[in-house]
């Protein structure tokens, strides 16, 4: 397989390098395009309001000065041969569960891949010391690619518990769960006093039962979770099609 590889942590990232290193044992090819620096919480952004600075550093990595979803786009582009079979985001360094999928740009290097046609996974470590477990299983899930013909507009967000390899209990299929809201932003003063404000850490979990992410993970299994990035909410429209009904005329109204 051609693989395109990419992540949220910047290009330097030791979850990076070690997926990109055991991944070039079996591809035919591997491309890494990758921030220069970490952009977590980036999410789906795309940097409009300047060019952008591609640079291949010693390692053979090419960084970029912007987010994950620009590195996707950049990588698929004729600027990288625009030519992949598979594009997989990760290794995050923390886990991406529940509600992080809105934030991550993990997740949303992934979501990119897969807006620009091509099957993509994003893969995050629920913690930061076995990079090694989390990559020998993407591994072993390539060979089995082939074999999934997901929906048109579907990803696979994949977390695998911070275990030895031989720990990790198995595999379940989970849906996303859901955290509790964080708390307030933190104010701190900077040394010339002007105030400002760090934004919180993620809230604890709220929906963290059987059949989630977060309990998955939790008891030792690695936790698969098809995200469709269609966001349009189909089992709503007769709800609203009866709301709407009730607003006939209301175009012809005279301003108050």
């Amino acid at each position: 397989m051609k693989l395109l590889l990419s992540n949220d942590d910047g290009v330097r990232a030791r979850g990076l390098q070690i997926l990109a290193t055991r991944l070039a044992a079996d591809a035919e090819r591997v491309t890494v395009v990758a921030p220069d620096r970490d952009r977590s919480g980036a999410s789906n952004s795309l940097t409009l309001s300047r060019p952008l600075c591609p640079e291949q550093i010693e390692n053979g990595f090419y960084s970029i000065d912007g987010t994950p979803t620009d590195c996707v786009y950049m990588g698929l582009s004729s600027l990288f041969s625009a030519e992949a079979d598979l594009v997989i985001a990760g290794i995050n360094h923390g886990a991406n569960l529940g509600d992080d999928v809105l934030y991550s740009g993990t997740v949303a290097a992934a979501t990119e891949g897969r807006f620009l046609g091509v099957p993509s996974i994003a893969v995050s470590l629920a913690g930061k010391k076995h990079f090694e477990s989390a990559a020998e299983f993407i591994a072993r899930l390539l060979k089995f690619c082939p074999e999934l013909d997901l929906p048109s507009g579907s990803i696979l967000n994949i977390n695998v518990p911070d275990l030895p390899y031989n720990e990790i209990r198995g595999i379940r299929l989970t849906r996303t769960g859901h955290r509790h809201q964080a708390g307030e932003p933190v104010r701190v003063q900077d040394p010339r006093g002007k105030t400002r404000y760090w934004i919180p850490a993620a809230g604890a979990g709220r929906d963290t039962g059987s059949g989630t992410d977060f309990h998955a993970v939790a008891e030792g299994y690695i936790s698969i979770t098809p995200l469709h990035v269609d966001l349009t909410q189909h089992h709503t429209f007769d709800i609203m099609n009866n709301w709407l009904s009730g607003l006939e005329g209301i175009l012809d109204q005279k301003p108050s």
